[in-house]
């Protein structure tokens, strides 16, 4: 099974910017494949071709704007698994950092729900 591609919003604010963080731990940890959404949006051939690809997506929002997931729905890719951190109550706020431990925190939670899906989507193939 092809490791899923993981894309973030990576904009301003203390949410997209974490957002972002954990995307990049996420394709360190070899949990995912991160790729850039901002290719996807901009219609970069490469990047839309590897969007397309049939391999799992993962995206992670930092607020209910959902920037990164209307990338994909622009070039008519739905995620398979979309996380908008502040349904998981981080606040969106300008001109500071996010906060470390709320992020370690999420991230673990995000990893696990990656891992429940990928074990589930095995099991459904085995089966």
């Amino acid at each position: 099974m092809a490791k899923p591609i993981i894309y973030s919003c990576s904009g301003c604010s203390s949410a997209a910017q974490m957002a972002n963080y954990m995307a990049v731990k996420l394709d360190r940890k070899d949990v995912a494949e991160m790729s850039c959404i901002v290719g996807v949006g901009g219609n970069v051939k490469k990047l839309v071709k590897t969007a397309k690809s049939g391999r799992k997506i993962i995206v992670i929002d930092g607020c209910p704007l959902n920037c990164s997931k209307a990338c994909l729905n622009n070039q008519g890719i739905e995620p398979d698994l979309h996380f908008e951190l502040t349904k998981f109550g981080v606040k969106k706020q300008n001109h500071i950092d996010f906060d470390m431990e709320q992020a370690n925190n999420l991230l673990e939670l995000i990893e696990n729900k990656i891992d429940e899906a990928i074990v589930k989507e095995t099991s459904l193939v085995l089966n």
